[in-house]
């Protein structure tokens, strides 16, 4: 599995902290900044992170900002991309299991490195599971058809 990993300065510190996390568990990790704390701006990073996991470049993307509300309204602009923002174990399941969740999206100013690690497991874990969730995802993709801007 490869994961795209990417935050702003206010998730850096807490985006280094999951790579070796990641790395333990046999994942490989697509590094896509920023590389210090010094103030960027997130978009930048959401748009990296998740055309990455449209384009099939990786398999899941994980976003850090410091809320995680920016990146996350950032990285939900591109299609195909469900990205979900979790502060528990329980939600970072649901977005998998009932929301198919690609990106997971943490906010390093809310949680600290275990519950972050607590929160990536939770979410990695989990299976999608289908059924009537799935016609809520195919409602979604209609809405992203529908309102497309060229």
């Amino acid at each position: 599995m490869k994961i795209a990993l990417g935050s702003d300065h206010g998730g850096y510190g807490l985006k280094q902290s999951l790579i070796p996390f990641l790395q333990g568990r046999d994942i490989e990790v697509a590094d896509a900044g920023t590389n210090s704390e010094d103030s960027v701006d997130y978009p930048d990073f959401a748009e990296r992170v998740a055309l990455l996991v449209a384009h099939g470049e990786a398999d899941a993307g994980i976003l850090v900002c410091g809320t995680g509300i920016g990146i996350s309204i950032a990285a939900n602009k591109v299609p195909g991309i469900r990205a979900a923002l979790v502060t528990d174990a329980f939600m970072a399941r649901m977005a998998k299991e009932h929301n198919n969740a690609n990106v997971l999206v943490l906010g390093g100013r809310v949680i600290d490195e275990t519950t972050a690690q607590e929160l990536v497991a939770a979410w990695l874990d989990a299976s999608f599971e289908g059924g009537r969730h799935q016609k809520r995802l195919d409602k979604i993709a209609q809405l992203e058809q529908k309102y497309r801007c060229s």
